[in-house]
């Protein structure tokens, strides 16, 4: 008998193991209620569950949204456990059918839902933050959610949609054309899938920056043109106009969301280009605005996804355009609170911490 079917023959059905936040830098396994799916909802049982950059800022205690005691974990994956009776009258799902979900449940009426922008529902609510999240063995979402994984690709990758999909976000509103420069600063997750985003979009010349050699390392695999290490000493400003002959990128994604960052994109750009704000580190940052007014600099923020992002990415995922598989880990849930540390304090060569409610057993 394997270590869950241990857990599960001790409490019932009716409980399970969950990586709780308790305050900043506490986490916790915990014994909690499996959630009870109501009829228009599925319960999943997870298989992977992602360690999202949003939930570090989270985890030390500096993000308004999410609020201990919490479940964090919204970019996951599973087969489904349970099927609420009218989300079963839909004759879509099965149990034990594989499956990941947009973890943005939103209402479907408002007007930014009715054309394409349910990210902007002014109900959205996110599993992680305003709803339990999936650092568990169980997480319920309402049915219209739900994902079936197509069978071309792994649990593991489609646990991989949600970060893809903010990614394509991020790149469509960077509104670019093939013949453009692209900076893009931070090549954590977020980071790496955007520069596979833009790249989608026929760009071809993309500086990647940042701190971490390793990752830089995965970003010129991943097609970076030029390759940018703060941490060596390298001015990033001064590195970006050498390599444009002066003249500044077209555009430019933060997607680590420090004051510095934001400020560099805002600077990179030249005239009459757009900086895409999607990295959320800090709550504000000082920008030079006189400087983005007198260059007609667009500046945007980047928001999670469209229902059609979302589907999007894994679309892309199964054709193999958009992806992560170089530095990738897999940890038991119990690890979870060490690998929120690793990531803050040395990542190293790591590009996403994949948690397993069970260990994998």
């Amino acid at each position: 008998m394997n270590r869950t079917a241990r857990i599960e023959s001790s409490r019932g059905d009716h409980y399970m193991q969950a990586l709780i936040y308790e305050g900043p830098q506490e986490m916790a396994i915990r014994e909690t209620d499996k959630p009870v799916p109501g009829e228009d909802e599925i319960l999943i049982r997870v298989a992977y569950s992602g360690i999202c950059g949003s939930e570090l800022s989270g985890y030390l205690g500096r993000n308004s949204l999410r609020k201990p005691p919490l479940i964090f974990g919204h970019e996951f994956s599973g087969t489904i456990a349970e099927i609420g009776s009218r989300a079963e009258a839909e004759g879509r799902w099965r149990i034990g059918q594989r499956v990941t979900a947009n973890p943005l449940v939103t209402c479907g009426q408002c007007e930014p839902c009715a054309t394409g922008r349910q990210q902007l529902c002014a109900s959205r609510k996110l599993l992680s933050a305003a709803l339990p999240g999936s650092n568990a063995e169980y997480v319920k979402i309402p049915a219209a959610f739900v994902y079936a994984v197509p069978d071309s690709i792994t649990l593991q990758q489609a646990a991989m949609t949600e970060p893809a999909a903010c990614a394509i976000r991020a790149a469509e509103l960077a509104a670019l054309k093939p013949s453009d420069t692209v900076l893009i600063v931070g090549m954590g997750p977020i980071g790496l899938l955007a520069l596979q985003a833009v790249r989608q979009h026929g760009v071809q010349d993309v500086i990647a920056v940042d701190m971490n050699a390793d990752r830089l390392q995965i970003a010129s695999k991943l097609g970076a043109r030029h390759i940018v290490c703060p941490g060596a000493g390298v001015d990033t400003l001064e590195e970006v106009k050498r390599l444009t002959g002066g003249a500044g990128v077209n555009a430019a994604i933060d997607a680590v969301g420090s004051g510095a960052t934001r400020k560099q994109c805002v600077l990179a750009c030249k005239g009459g280009g757009r900086t895409v704000f999607t990295g959320l580190h800090e709550e504000e940052s000082t920008l030079p605005i006189n400087i983005a007014i007198r260059n007609e600099v667009t500046m945007t923020g980047a928001f999670a996804y469209s229902a059609t992002n979302f589907r999007t990415a894994l679309k892309w995922i199964e054709e193999g355009r958009i992806g992560l598989a170089e530095g990738v880990i897999e940890a038991p849930l119990e690890e979870g609170g060490r690998w929120f540390e690793t990531l803050l304090k040395q990542p190293g060569h790591v590009s996403k911490v994949l948690l397993i409610p069970g260990g994998g057993a």
